[in-house]
């Protein structure tokens, strides 16, 4: 259950899209609406990533009004009738004529920032997703402002912070940033046959939307994907220890591959990893001359293997930090009988335009896996949190079906 602070008070501050988009500065005649919420959305103080449901609102309070002039009066609406069809609703376009401040021609009003207070200290939100049903916001402040919230005061450095990070905000799923650059964060749960992966995964999901999982929001319009592709992998025995690992060589929708390279000795939770994409290759020697002739690696090749996998992805709202729970079944294409059945719990991304805070992926992966170890368990599957690789799986493979070894084509 959801706790507020009795001091707690937030906003939802709407105006022209150009505050946004920098097709016009902020004017003194320009409208804004405030919406005063009857309770923050998020928890806890400050989060990063709020999600605002305009049905969800209830009945909230309106206040038109301009930079420079005072707020008009309070106006009653339902929180549904505010962007009907991600337009401005009666209720905005009545409040903002009521104001009689002339021909605004900034752009239509969309949600700007949600700002949320406690004990006079504001952090500002700045949206970065909009649509009928919702919108999503991600902070701005590093630090909480001193502010009075309605008067406005705050406004003019939130226009300018969001200017600044405009590539970043404005651009659709490219407010993401990446802790530990060029590494995988990974926990695999190796599970025994036969397992039900569509089933499980769909549960889970479930479970995330009604709450089970506090202070965790599916990732906004990106929360359950569905991957099935082919897998020709290479391990990587030299020169040197520092090279050891695999390429893989991923075929993908436009005819080409993406090259998947990870470095390790053993199998481990933190591995180096890097992909390349748009590969012009073909199975006919080509993985073995780029593996030879462009990676300049000693590589043996392993049994290519078909993966078939199903994903939920959800949001730390304190961190911006984004995690995917992956369900998957491998088997090798020559032998179908041959197959590993896992479970993984993977650091993807951060939704942040503060600075993430990258010791706290480790501190919330070691929380997730508790929880996703106590739905395995639930369902009598096996909760060894591991780093069971698919070069491992592959390698055991053929050592124990010699006969599936990969021919070495030049």
């Amino acid at each position: 259950m959801t706790t507020h602070h009795r001091d707690a008070a937030a906003w939802l501050v709407l105006g022209g899209l150009h505050l946004l988009n920098g097709t016009a500065p902020l004017a003194d005649t320009d409208p804004l609406v405030l919406v005063s919420l009857t309770a923050p959305v998020e928890e806890p103080f400050p989060a990063n990533t709020v999600i605002v449901t305009w049905a969800d609102l209830g009945t909230v309070t309106l206040h038109a009004r301009t930079p420079a002039g005072p707020a008009g009066p309070a106006v009653e609406a339902r929180g549904g009738d505010l962007f009907p069809r991600m337009l401005p609703g009666a209720p905005l376009t009545d409040a903002v004529a009521a104001l009689g401040a002339g021909e605004h021609t900034g752009g239509p009003l969309v949600p700007l920032f949600y700002v949320t207070a406690r004990d006079g200290r504001a952090h500002v939100h700045s949206q970065v997703r909009f649509l009928a049903e919702d919108a999503c916001f991600i902070r701005l402040t590093e630090e909480p402002l001193a502010a009075d919230v309605p008067d406005l005061g705050w406004l003019p450095a939130a226009v300018a912070r969001h200017a600044e990070q405009f590539l970043f905000l404005n651009n659709h799923q490219r407010y993401y940033r990446k802790c530990f650059s060029g590494q995988e964060l990974e926990y695999k749960y190796t599970l025994q046959p036969p397992v039900d992966t569509w089933t499980l995964t769909v549960e889970l999901h479930h479970r995330v939307l009604d709450g089970a999982l506090p202070g965790y929001v599916m990732e906004y319009r990106d929360e359950f994907q569905a991957w099935d592709y082919l897998n020709h992998l290479f391990e990587v025995t030299g020169p040197g220890e520092a090279e050891r690992g695999y390429a893989s060589f991923i075929p993908t929708t436009d005819g080409k591959h993406l090259m998947k390279r990870k470095w390790y000795a053993e199998d481990a939770f933190q591995r180096r990893e890097s992909h390349t994409y748009g590969l012009d290759l073909t199975d006919d020697g080509g993985f073995e001359r780029h593996v030879t002739e462009e990676l300049r690696v000693d590589a043996v090749r392993l049994p290519s293997f078909r993966r078939v996998r199903y994903d939920i992805n959800f949001e730390s709202v304190r961190s911006g930090h984004v995690y995917g729970i992956f369900f998957d079944h491998c088997s090798l294409v020559d032998a179908r009988d041959v197959t590993l059945n896992q479970c993984e719990l993977e650091y993807l991304r951060s939704r942040t335009a503060v600075e993430p805070d990258e010791a706290l992926v480790k501190e919330e992966m070691a929380q997730l896996a508790d929880w996703l170890e106590s739905f395995l368990r639930e369902h009598g599957l096996c909760d060894e949190r591991g780093v069971y690789s698919k070069r491992t799986f592959l390698k055991d493979a053929v050592a124990a079906r010699p006969e599936l070894a990969r021919p070495v084509v030049r």
